[in-house]
């Protein structure tokens, strides 16, 4: 990196010091202590008859210094980040066990074997109608829920089927609803619960909720329980 500070005598110091100093320190960077002794390098070997403008000298200590402390801010910047990316995971991982409501058409089942969810109507319904499907396209569980007003409908199920066996998940979550002039259908927006398994924290930091419907951001989480 050639660095550049106004002055070509300056500048000629500084990167010949910067390719000479490879085995302390990055030639990318001069510090504080090497800009000092570079400007008094050149204030005892300049020309007696055309010293530096002192104009000139004060831009280039001014230029430096915002330099600096533009790198201290940066890395107060990512020590700030990396805390708030601790915090956030420390924060997350006390989610494990507990149930997240995220915007998901698949139900799995809570680990006492039931399935719940919320169907958000944009508008009033006359009827509404709600499916739960496995992969063999099969519905394992239906239910009328009449008449609902726009907002939010909550649904849940015990997960057993007419004789009372566990009904092995995940299912397809499907939703019908019919506007209240009873012909126009209303499209629902469906979010499932499902129980946080784990806390992953990768590399790049941002952290992820491992859930029985796959990996979530924190931010996904619309409930929790």
């Amino acid at each position: 990196m050639t660095i550049s500070t106004g002055n070509s005598y300056l500048d000629s110091l500084a990167n010949s010091s910067s390719t000479s100093t490879t085995t302390t320190k990055s030639n990318n960077t001069i510090d504080q202590a090497g800009f000092l002794k570079l400007l008094t390098a050149q204030l005892t070997t300049q020309d007696p008859t055309e010293p530096m403008d002192n104009n000139q000298m004060v831009q280039q200590m001014a230029t430096f210094s915002q330099v600096a402390g533009t790198t201290e801010m940066n890395e107060s910047l990512k020590t700030i980040s990396s805390d708030i990316a601790a915090s956030r995971f420390g924060d997350a991982s006390g989610w494990i066990g507990r149930a997240a409501l995220v915007s998901s058409d698949i139900a799995a089942p809570a680990s006492n074997g039931a399935y719940a969810g919320e169907i958000t109507l944009p508008s009033d319904a006359k009827s509404v109608t709600l499916n739960l499907v496995n992969s063999d396209g099969q519905i394992v569980y239906n239910a009328e829920l009449g008449a609902k007003s726009a907002g939010a409908v909550n649904w849940s199920w015990d997960g057993k089927d007419e004789s009372g066996n566990a009904v092995a998940g995940p299912l397809q979550i499907s939703v019908s609803a019919t506007g209240t002039d009873g012909t126009s259908s209303v499209s629902p927006t469906i979010a499932a619960w499902t129980e946080i398994a784990s806390v992953q924290s990768p590399a790049s930091g941002t952290t992820k909720l491992i859930t029985g419907l796959g990996s979530f951001s924190p931010t996904d989480v619309q409930a929790l329980s």
